[in-house]
Order: structure tokens, then sequence, then C-alpha cells
């Protein structure tokens, strides 16, 4: 059994940051690349960065380039995602997901390529 817990979600003006952390627990599994979604009552999940366990190449949504950073701590096994500049519209609730495969970086871009999933953790931006 895998275990991904998200933690660093909350209340937060527009322009501050928060800093979410995802710690990986569980079975011995290979981690191929980690990645954060989010989803909002409106929309599908969406991936927003993830980042490649070995060698730690990155991607960012158009949406969030520039603003949000990924990085991962190998040691305790641990995703980051930096959020600054922060705007209402990214309020929605943020999910960790882990790749128990490889796949290519055109399928790391879909949320199907991410085999297991924290519980979620809301962030709320106020204008």
């Amino acid at each position: 059994q895998v275990q991904l817990v998200e933690t660093g979600g909350g209340l937060v003006q527009a322009g501050g940051s928060l800093r979410l952390s995802c710690a990986a627990s569980g079975r011995t599994l290979t981690k191929y690349a980690m990645g954060w979604c989010r989803q909002d009552q409106r929309q599908e999940r969406e991936l927003v960065a993830r980042i490649r366990w070995s060698g730690g190449s990155t991607y960012y949504a158009a949406n969030v380039t520039g603003r949000f950073t990924i990085s991962r701590d190998i040691a305790k096994n641990t995703v980051y995602l930096q959020m600054n500049s922060l705007k209402p519209e990214d309020t929605a609730v943020y999910y960790c997901g882990l790749a128990g495969r490889w796949y290519s970086a055109y399928e790391l871009v879909k949320t199907s390529a991410y085999n297991y999933w924290g519980q979620g953790t809301q962030v709320t931006v106020s204008s």
C-alpha cells in the first residue's frame, strides 16, 4: 500500500504564497514521477506541475508557469509545490499524484499517468 499525504493548504489573499508538501510512504515503490493536480467544482482535475523523480526534469501548465515551482527531496520521499503570486482562480483542491512506471513527457501531462493519489488539500485565494 502506498500513501500520499498532502499538507500546507489554507486561505491566503491574492498575491500571497503557499507551500504544499506531499510525503510518500508505504511499500517500496519505484517513483518515476510525481505531480500536483488541482480540481475545483467546475472543472476536471488538471495537472499543474510534475517532476521526474530521477533527473528532476519539470513541467508546468501555462497558467502557473513563472509562479509555481515543483521540487523534490529524494531522502524524504517528499515533493513540494511552492506557489507564489496566487490568484483567486488558483482556488481548488490540490492533489499529489505518483506515477509508478515510466511514461513519456507527453503522457505525464495526463492525470491518468498517476497511479496513486493523496486525499487532497484545499487552497483558497481571496480577492
